[in-house]
């Protein structure tokens, strides 16, 4: 008994010895055949076992449903608009990094080169069957893509690692300075644009997923916009990044490459970028349309401030005796001798910084007369202004244009038919009356009461007008702020146009003329206003505004001024010189944004404000300020 037990025991120990040392038997046999075979089959083992689970990753991505974005009704761009905006320098000429900044939307549906390949593979084996169901969009497509995948496969595979060797020595000799610094002077702001296109088309492939999705890819590009936006924060061009920034693109460059796997329809995504392009074009010519509205609303309304000053003045004009609503100096209205500025306004500051900025500019005050032309509705106020603020030296003349009986032979004053009361206004045409309203006078200058004048105007009071009947700065030349060609106002497709002027002329600007009156009165030029104001009533001969008529009444008798007396634009430009401006006699504020607006441009409006005392009571009490 004793004896089975021991040799029971001995067979069991034998079993556990062959479980232990047969599988290192069967390993070592394993190894041998490995070093036998060599290392590298284990190594291809391992990086197809690598490829395979990235491939399954993003497998599971690419079957995620996308929600659909409605297709536009109409093709917003056409197939020449991807042709790829890219340049790149070549390694040849010595240059270390790409000069070319790639277009935003070229470059993004560009890289998608999985898809493309199996696309071009379908069209060729369509072609070759003689299928027609091709369509010519989708042609033009692929040779674009083609074409960009050939120029740029080689630059695109080699960009950050070139840009990174490129930096190293300059990082290791400079790493105490906190930013990457730009090498050449054309291409300062390369990466900030690159970092752009990166958040642009990162944010394109976010709305291709599921709103509510959270796939790794997903997360990923999140993370990736976050961290390019914060580096980019404000930076305008490349010395404002901080030393991470290339190590960053690197990242982001990564995970783009991804969702280009992920997202490989380079046609889908095509129509669904021009989906987007669609839908953001409408909501900008919505806005467009609106602001455009509301800021000619604006120019077209009399603002509250203004309202209740012409109300306050008008009640205190009325609480006085006739005898103290008369000014002084009556007897110089007529001199011939003196300087005499005429204006046409309804409006009382406007006509309060045309006769200030005037007389303090002036180097002879007590020579200046100005005539003043307003309706009977603003005549009360912008009286009781200059009774209350009285201009110096100078003398004053205010009238009112429903007194005038002297129309009366003209069949009355005949209104344009426009809505704008910027054209509409007849105020704006009374211009063409000067001789009927200062019969007494020889010569005048002419001011729109949205001027401002800085220097002293007496000089052209001696200039020679050569015969001519209007002096006026000369807005002819091409690429001037105020340039107008003549036919772009006047209709030369009407033969009596055609025959008479010559769409080459000059043009000119009102807002600072000087008007010899005696040669208006010889030529009759009011008579020649009446007929073609007539002829235009029955057909287009002109668009809307005094302007174009005057290039017609005063075609050939018109003596172009240099352009330092009189810079346009301050209504409407703001890329306008200061120095320009400070340099000019007269600035004017032609446009609708009026400086007396709220719409006003800021950086020009200092110009006008400086010429109105803002701590007056009155302007307080209307809530009127700089």
């Amino acid at each position: 008994m004793i004896q089975f037990r021991r040799r029971q025991r001995i067979f069991i120990l034998s079993l556990l010895s062959l479980t232990v040392f047969a599988p290192l038997l069967l390993f070592s046999d394993r190894l041998k055949l490995i070093a036998f075979n060599g290392r590298n089959e284990l190594a291809d083992d391992l990086s197809s076992i690598t490829y395979r689970t990235d491939t399954l990753k993003l497998n599971s991505i690419e079957k995620e449903d996308a929600r659909e974005l409605e297709e536009p009704k109409q093709v917003v761009y056409k197939e020449n608009d991807f042709v790829p905006r890219i340049s790149y320098s070549s390694k040849q000429s010595n240059d270390s990094e790409e000069s070319g900044i790639v277009g935003y939307r070229s470059k993004f549906l560009m890289r998608n080169v999985p898809g493309f390949n199996d696309d071009k593979k379908e069209n060729q084996q369509i072609h070759q069957k003689g299928s027609s169901s091709i369509s010519e969009e989708k042609k033009k497509f692929d040779e674009t893509v083609s074409q960009y995948q050939r120029m740029n496969t080689q630059s695109q595979r080699t960009k950050y690692e070139n840009i990174w060797r490129n930096e190293e020595p300059d990082r290791k000799a400079s790493q105490h300075r906190p930013t990457l610094h730009p090498q050449s002077h054309k291409a300062s702001n390369e990466r900030v644009m690159e970092i752009k296109d990166q958040i642009i088309r990162a944010k394109a492939y976010l709305l291709f997923a599921p709103p509510s999705s959270t796939s790794r890819l997903v997360k990923e590009l999140k993370l990736r916009i976050k961290e390019m936006e914060q580096i980019i924060g404000e930076a305008n061009k490349d010395s404002d990044l901080p030393r991470s920034a290339l190590q960053k693109m690197k990242h982001m460059d990564g995970t783009l490459s991804k969702a280009d796997h992920a997202y490989p329809h380079c046609h889908l995504m095509a129509s669904k970028l021009r989906a987007l392009n669609y839908n953001a074009e409408e909501q900008v010519r919505t806005q467009l349309a609106q602001v455009s509205f509301l800021v000619h609303l604006a120019a077209r309304t009399t603002t509250k401030g203004l309202h209740c000053l012409a109300m306050r003045l008008t009640s205190e004009y009325y609480a006085l005796r006739p005898e103290e609503r008369k000014f002084p100096n009556e007897n110089k209205i007529n001199d011939p001798e003196l300087y005499h500025y005429a204006l046409f306004s309804d409006n009382v500051l406007a006509c309060a910084v045309v006769v200030n900025s005037t007389v303090s500019t002036a180097k002879e005050p007590e020579k200046l007369v100005f005539h003043l032309v307003t309706n009977s509705l603003n005549f009360p106020a912008i009286s009781m202004w200059f009774l209350l603020n009285p201009p110096g030296k100078a003398t004053l003349q205010i009238q009112n244009m429903d007194n005038f009986k002297w129309m009366s032979k003209y069949g009355g004053f005949k209104r344009q038919n426009f809505s704008d009361p910027r054209y509409s206004s007849e105020l704006n045409y009374l211009r063409f009356y000067l001789p009927d309203i200062f019969p007494a006078l020889d010569k005048i200058i002419l001011l729109d009461h949205d001027v401002v004048v800085q220097q002293d105007l007496s000089s052209l009071w001696n200039a020679n007008m050569k015969e001519k009947v209007n002096g006026a700065v000369g807005t002819c030349k091409e690429g001037d702020t105020s340039f107008y060609r003549i036919n772009t106002l006047i209709n030369f497709s009407d033969p009596f146009i055609a025959e008479r002027f010559d769409d080459n002329a000059c043009t000119w600007a009102f807002g600072m003329n000087v008007f010899d009156l005696q040669q208006w009165r010889r030529l009759d030029l009011t008579a020649v206003y009446h007929k073609y104001l007539e002829m235009g009533s029955k057909r287009p001969l002109w668009n809307a505004g005094s302007l174009p008529i005057g290039w017609l009444t005063f075609y050939n008798k018109t003596m172009v001024l240099e352009r330092r007396w009189h810079v346009l634009g301050l209504g409407y430009n703001s890329g306008i010189d200061r120095n320009e401006i400070e340099r000019a006699a007269v600035i004017h504020y032609d446009g609708i944004r009026k400086p007396w607006l709220d719409i006003a441009m800021g950086r020009y409006k200092g110009y006008w404000t400086k010429f109105i005392n803002y701590d007056r009571s009155l302007l307080q009490q209307c809530n009127l300020h700089e």
